[in-house]
């Protein structure tokens, strides 16, 4: 995202549009950064994953069109990049090959803009949420969403990247305690995080003051997230409410923040001792997440 902006921000006027996954790519589209999204799963798009194959006439043309092309696909053999220029594509800037150690990757995603002259200083992604977007938030949270807000999101895609359960679940208890300083908790999920919520779900479905936004649009997500303070893990889901506004704490283990952390300013970041997350305790995250 912050390539994009940069992007955007320099070409103001231009035409910008996405190929990737619209459930991914919705955050972007007709939100500030994209004009459109095509989906990546286009069933013809696939013959530009083959060497030498017959190239579509109408994915040709489109491909074509556009004065520049910024790829962050997976492509080793630059199969597609040739199958791209054998249709005309003008310019094509190519994203890093793999991230490496010691330089935020928001930092390396952006480095190819530098050939075409736009030099990327603000790091911090942001999202910008329609008014549509900012409606549901509302809807969502008028009903038993008392502020002050605590989003948790105990799950990450990685059982190497997630603190125990057993914490999450006590460090909510403690967090509904009529001394605690929210009144609301809500719980982040997403299709990889149904063993954690299904014990969740057991355990606070009957809270008066508990919450649970599961597989949520990004951007209705996003929205919801801006009036919240967030736990969560190195993922995805703690980018998005760092980019939305939210005052975050992101607990590290076995993965180096220095790379992976987000940039914006209200992130507060936990690396756990020997980065095992099995030895930052429950104490320790209600400490800081209070300061």
């Amino acid at each position: 995202m912050p390539a994009l902006k940069a992007l955007r921000d320099a070409h103001p006027r231009a035409r910008i549009e996405i190929l990737g996954y619209p459930h991914l790519a919705a955050i972007a589209d007709k939100r500030f950064y994209a004009d459109a999204v095509r989906s990546i799963e286009y069933g013809p798009l696939s013959r530009f994953f083959a060497r030498d194959a017959e190239l579509p006439l109408d994915l040709r043309n489109y491909f074509g069109g556009f004065d520049l092309i910024l790829s962050y696909l997976y492509d080793p053999d630059q199969i597609f990049e040739i199958n791209l220029r054998r249709s005309g594509a003008q310019k094509f800037l190519r994203g890093p090959a793999r991230i490496i150690p010691g330089t935020p990757a928001a930092r390396q995603l952006a480095q190819p803009l530098q050939e075409v002259g736009i030099n990327v200083s603000d790091l911090a992604a942001k999202v910008f949420p329609s008014n549509k977007d900012r409606e549901f938030a509302h809807r969502f949270l008028e009903e038993d969403c008392e502020p002050p807000i605590l989003a948790l999101h105990p799950g990450s895609g990685s059982e190497k990247k997630n603190w125990p359960i057993e914490n999450w679940i006590e460090l909510a208890k403690a967090s509904l305690n009529a001394e605690a300083l929210f009144r609301t908790i809500i719980f982040v999920s997403g299709e990889a995080d149904e063993k954690e919520m299904a014990r969740l779900r057991t355990l606070f479905e009957h809270e008066a003051h508990v919450r649970f936004a599961h597989q949520l649009p990004l951007p209705q997500l996003a929205a919801v997230l801006d009036q919240s303070t967030f736990i969560g893990h190195d993922s995805g889901i703690s980018h998005l409410a760092a980019a939305a506004g939210a005052r975050c704490l992101i607990l590290f283990g076995p993965t180096d923040p220095e790379v992976w952390a987000p940039q914006n300013k209200d992130v507060c970041v936990l690396l756990a001792a020997n980065n095992d997350l099995r030895q930052l305790d429950v104490a320790t995250v209600r400490k800081t997440v209070c300061l």
